[in-house]
């Protein structure tokens, strides 16, 4: 042990003797409302000596700064000030921070005031956290994935196990949350991700590619089709213009390697691939099922001139499911061979974004054309080793054609918006379930097109902020729709209770709407007829109120309370439970005959705390109790299987001396309701299970409490430098609480015993301490 200890001090003393402890950051600042460069704007390193202003063109540079955390503030005349947190500083590979700075209404010249730095805007002005990339990265327990670095916001839901990267938002289902990458709408953001949901064990986007996350849980903007629960956007960074940079990622599942810097003096590009090589851990360790998996995503910027520009965007995905027999006979392992789906499954998106900023009025707007498509082959056998005698089967091709408008105008205290969107869809699966007797083949062909309008403005001396919002809309598919039917409208209303605005007062209400999944619309049944085209949109009324109140320029506390009433949920006729209780599991959902006659409530209150980094430490504290429960055909409302009534987490984080860094995630979660496995009917369709799901509200899983730790360690050297980190999950080695899971009963010799009987299995890994170590080399 000595041994070790002396090898990491001189290892230590190793690296300082050749460190470069000096840095540089460049940015721009830009006015948000038009877009133009802001010349002679001041740049300040908080708690230090070091500042600088904007040229022409709204560029800063700061050389010869100390290699540590900052928080910086940009600030000019006329307008409110902006304050970026955490911002690391490393001797090379720091990414361009870019100032968007809101005009002061008062328009006083000769006063700067300060802009929150916990995002919100008059359309929503609750219900929204935005994390920057550095949050990210640093999480605990997160392992550089966005979908698991949100869990620890008020009012999400983890998955049962929590195995998942499932958005459950205020109680609703896994399916009901839009995601966005610079405008462009993608379908999953996840690897191994559920047809007709979204959720999956592995996240997909790279943290490399991201400058901020923002995920709204209500009061949704109007540009937004499709979200019942949640829109979580992605806004990626730019490009280096000056050099060819980029960082190369280890972790203890996959390597990726990111690359970006100038094309020319008007274009630029990021590029990253990752591929994982956790099946050859899996492998070497004789686990039963091998996770393999390639992601790629990459962005080209081009200025065509000062009032055009052009982005190109795009991100994909290739995976495998593949089963490992291992050399010794083991009953829980056996039964997971026998009942996992073997998987092959392709994603790609690419879009193309053109803005133009509109020269006679304050304004601009952005059309897109992006087109998504996934591949999705899931298969599961009587034997999965010999690949013989499918039990189910599922073979489909999603492809999506999309055009988007929005053209946005700001006038004083008055903003307005309107666009459209139009989208062509093509669908086809083929699908047998030996079970049920489903065997059909489906071809689908689909146009869907919406438009909105959206304005604002600040009234009574800017204390009260006024949003209205519409939206429509139709597709020439599903047969008892209407454009008036899908009718959306919003409100939202924000109060400032001091002048000030450290206390406020937030209302907003809305309805929304989703159109049926493609794999419940392309369902047919055994005469080669669609019975889910009469399906209705889903609709979810939501009323929230809160109350904010900010401590400082760093630190706030919100309440609020929400209730969210659903109408026309899908129901499984097979089952006879509501599509919100499915969707999180390694399934396809949807591909069912259904009924559009479900119900549903969530109402709750969530209170959360954030310290924005502060004297070297930062925080965030959330509470969250709630109700949600869905009606059957029968008109009963069960629990839904997120119903979990109380939610609470902490993250924190201290910066130390040297670069050293130590966070930490408390996470508790009350018990969970679960649907217990009908025994008698999985006796006959095994390896498919059979859920019972009216016995929901009568099983729950226990609670669960659990602790990560992470610490950080950064290097830096004149042409590189390095993050090392270990992160340790569950290091209070608490039992992950998992439904019961079972097998085939089996004599002496492991024959399987005749009529098929199901028993439990017993597993004793399931509290297992997860230490997992990465490196991050910049260059």
């Amino acid at each position: 042990m000595n041994k070790y200890i002396l090898i990491w001090i001189l290892l230590n003393l190793n690296l300082c003797a050749f460190s470069q402890n000096l840095g540089k950051i460049d940015g721009r600042v830009i006015d948000f409302e038009t877009g133009q460069a802001l010349e002679g704007a001041t740049i300040k390193i908080e708690e230090t000596n070091f500042f600088t202003s904007t040229d022409e063109k709204g560029n800063f540079q700061i050389l010869d700064l100390p290699t540590a955390s900052y928080n910086i503030t940009a600030s000019f005349i006329g307008f409110k000030s902006q304050t970026k947190f955490n911002i690391i500083v490393k001797s090379i590979g720091n990414p361009v921070i870019d100032f968007f700075l809101n005009p002061n209404s008062d328009l006083l010249d000769e006063i700067i005031l300060t802009d929150s730095p916990f995002r919100t805007s008059i359309e929503t002005p609750l219900s929204t956290q935005t994390f920057s990339a550095t949050e990210i990265e640093t999480y605990p327990g997160g392992n550089n994935d966005i979908t698991r670095v949100i869990q620890s916001l008020p009012g999400i839901s983890p998955s049962i196990g929590g195995f998942r990267n499932d958005v459950i938002i205020r109680g609703g289902g896994p399916n009901e949350t839009v995601y966005y990458l610079d405008g462009i709408e993608i379908p999953n953001i996840n690897h191994f991700s559920t047809q007709g949901s979204s959720g999956g064990p592995v996240g997909l986007i790279n943290v490399s590619f991201i400058n901020e996350v923002t995920l709204s849980t209500s009061s949704f903007g109007a540009e937004y089709d499709n979200a019942l629960s949640g829109v979580l956007s992605f806004k990626q960074k730019d490009a280096n213009k000056e050099q060819l940079t980029g960082n190369f990622r280890v972790g203890s599942s996959e390597a990726g390697l990111t690359i970006e810097g100038p094309i020319n003096e008007k274009s630029s590009f990021i590029l990253s691939v990752r591929r994982s090589y956790l099946q050859f851990i899996f492998k070497a360790f004789g686990f039963t099922f091998l996770p393999d998996y390639w992601d790629y995503q990459f962005k080209l910027s081009h200025e065509i001139d000062s009032n055009n520009y052009i982005k190109i965007i795009g991100i994909g995905s290739i995976d495998k499911l593949t089963i490992n027999e291992p050399k010794e006979y083991n009953f829980e392992n056996q039964s997971l061979i026998e009942q996992i789906p073997l998987t092959n499954q392709n994603t790609e998106t690419f879009g193309i974004t053109w803005r133009k900023k509109y020269k006679a009025i304050n304004g601009f707007f952005d059309m897109s054309i992006s087109n998504n498509n996934l591949n999705n082959s899931f298969v599961r056998y009587q034997n999965n080793l010999t690949k013989s005698d499918p039990t189910y089967s599922n073979i489909s091709i999603e492809n999506e054609t999309k055009f988007r408008f929005i053209s946005n105008y700001n006038f004083n205290n008055y903003k307005f918006s309107f666009g459209l969107n139009i989208q062509s869809s093509k669908y086809s699966n083929k699908t047998k379930f030996k079970f049920y007797n489903i065997d059909y083949t489906t071809e689908l062909n689909l146009i869907k097109y919406g438009f909105f309008l959206k304005s604002s403005k600040l009234i009574l001396n800017d204390r009260l902020a006024v949003s209205l919002g519409i939206r429509f809309d139709q597709d020439n598919f599903t047969v008892d729709n209407n454009i008036f039917s899908n009718f959306s409208p919003r409100l939202a209303l924000s109060y400032g209770l001091s002048k000030n605005n450290n206390w406020k007062l937030n209302f907003s209400s809305g309805v929304y709407f989703k159109i049926p999944t493609y794999t419940a619309l392309g369902f047919r049944d055994l005469d080669n007829n669609f019975i889910n085209n009469d399906m209705l949109y889903t609709k979810s009324n939501h009323y929230v109120f809160g109350i904010e109140y900010n401590f400082s320029s760093s630190s706030r506390f919100t309440i609020e309370s929400f209730y969210k009433k659903y109408n026309n949920y899908p129901i499984s006729i097979l089952d006879n439970v509501s599509l919100a209780n499915k969707g999180a599991d390694f399934e396809v959902l949807g591909n069912e005959f259904l009924l559009s006659k479900g119900k549903g409530k969530s109402y709750g209150f969530e209170f959360l705390f954030q310290q924005k980094l502060k004297n070297n430490f930062y925080s965030i504290l959330s509470y969250t109790f709630f109700f949600s429960r869905f009606s059957n055909l029968d008109n009963i409302y069960l629990p839904s299987v997120w119903d979990n009534r109380h939610l609470v987490s902490f993250t924190g984080g201290y910066k130390l001396k040297k670069n050293w860094e130590i966070s930490s995630k408390l996470r508790y979660t009350d018990k969970t309701p679960y649907a217990p496995v009908n025994i008698l009917s999985s006796n006959i369709s095994y390896p498919e299970i059979i859920f019972d799901y009216s016995q929901l509200g009568n099983f729950f899983l226990p609670s669960f409490t659990k602790l990560d730790i992470r610490v950080d360690k950064r290097w830096n050297f004149k042409s590189i430098s390095m993050n090392f980190y270990i992160d340790v999950e569950n290091i209070l080695a608490n039992e992950i609480p998992v439904p019961p899971e079972y097998g085939l009963l089996r004599d002496e010799n492991q024959n399987i015993i005749k009529p098929l009987s199901l028993i439990e299995v017993e597993s004793d890994n399931r509290n297992s301490i997860i230490p997992s170590i990465g490196f991050v080399f910049y260059f």
